[in-house]
């Protein structure tokens, strides 16, 4: 008997990190989003999963839902997919991912395959709870749930590995934040409940973890180790996180704890840029990027800093990416490789193997990149 696949795209997922709006819940920051020229990224990611799954196309029944929620993606690595369902044309919502998530409770299928972020997982699990298994392709811009795989060609394998009998069940978290707060530099996260998700500890990711209060001083040791050797002729493109911005405080400038900033000769361009304009400031120009690990995740790119895109990755180079992370952070990822997830299978080839991490002043190690 075939097993049945469950497919579901939240299309605008992610389509505000290379803006710098750090997500798309509700209309009007969407609509913000393509005035921006935000391109949907959801898409693509779901067709770099499928195409790991094609293997076992004549040996499972894929159903999914109209048009870019689903149907568009299958048609493009050549599935035949059983289309449930119906929505606007150009225009979904958060009821449409409930509401597919509904409908494949009733088709009774083994397993929901979602693309999307933090708030998709939240849709899902408020729809049908934990009465299906689920995985995660991540294409949000907050990805803190851990019902997600590092990257959509895991999502893929692991797929394929739980549907041919080769994975077991384990109950992740989901998590979600406020958009709003976010964007005001205000971490509000909450736990909303648990979902079922295939068991492989190297191809999924964990829960974020955050910073304790005790890290502050190993934060200000970073920061002056970074600052003490700026250089003059190059611009710094300080990405988001706390580790990050202790270096902004140290030299006593305006900073989005959330978003990133650029400075040039230790004084302030610019504030919150998005992925053009650090491409426009960066043009003909030596750049450097600055970025901290995700506590208990251990991304590094393409989680909450999409704005350093792989275009910008590429501009800079890999010689020029500065990482920072207090000890205890790298302590918390027992032993796993940091990791990356650009969207750009090249430059995340480029970025593997071995990097400096700034851990304090004069202290660094030398970590491995997945």
């Amino acid at each position: 008997m075939k097993k049945k696949l469950g497919l579901i795209v939240n299309p605008i997922a992610g389509m505000g990190g290379s803006v710098g709006l750090k997500g798309t819940d509700g209309e009007k920051i969407l609509e913000k989003a393509k005035k921006l020229g935000a391109i949907p990224k959801a898409p693509n990611r779901a067709i770099e999963a499928l195409k790991e799954i094609s293997s076992i196309k004549d040996t499972i029944d894929l159903i999914t839902y109209p048009h870019d929620m689903g149907e568009n993606e299958v048609k493009a690595c050549n599935f035949d997919p059983i289309v449930i369902g119906s929505i606007q044309e150009d225009y979904t919502t958060s009821t449409d991912t409930r509401n597919a998530a509904r409908d494949m409770l009733r088709t009774k299928v083994d397993l929901i395959l979602f693309v999307g972020g933090d708030g998709t997982a939240r849709d899902i699990y408020e729809a049908i709870g934990d009465k299906l298994p689920v995985l995660g392709v991540p294409a949000g811009v907050k990805i803190h749930s851990g019902v997600f795989a590092i990257n959509p060609k895991n999502a893929g394998i692991l797929t394929v590995m739980y549907l041919q009998e080769r994975a077991s069940l384990i109950e992740a978290e989901v998590m979600d934040i406020d958009e709003e707060a976010f964007r005001h530099n205000r971490v509000s996260a909450k736990l909303f409940g648990y979902l079922k998700i295939p068991n492989f500890p190297q191809m999924v990711q964990d829960t974020k973890a955050g910073s304790i209060p005790s890290e502050a001083a190993a934060m200000i040791d970073i920061a002056w180790e970074v600052v003490d050797n700026m250089r003059d002729d190059h611009i710094y493109i300080i990405g988001p996180g706390s580790t990050t911005k202790s270096i902004m405080k140290q030299l006593r400038l305006k900073y989005t704890l959330l978003g990133v900033d650029i400075i040039y000769r230790k004084k302030l361009i610019e504030n919150d840029v998005n992925e053009n304009k650090i491409l426009k400031l960066i043009d003909g120009k030596k750049a450097k990027i600055v970025v901290t690990v995700i506590g208990g995740q251990g991304y590094v790119f393409g989680r909450g800093n999409q704005q350093i895109s792989a275009e910008v990755i590429k501009n800079v180079g890999k010689e020029n990416i500065i990482v920072v992370a207090t000890e205890n952070k790298i302590v918390s990822l027992n032993g796993k490789p940091l990791l990356v997830d650009t969207g750009n299978d090249e430059i995340d080839d480029v970025l593997k193997g071995y990097i400096r991490v700034v851990t304090g002043f004069m202290r660094s190690i030398v970590y491995k990149v997945a």
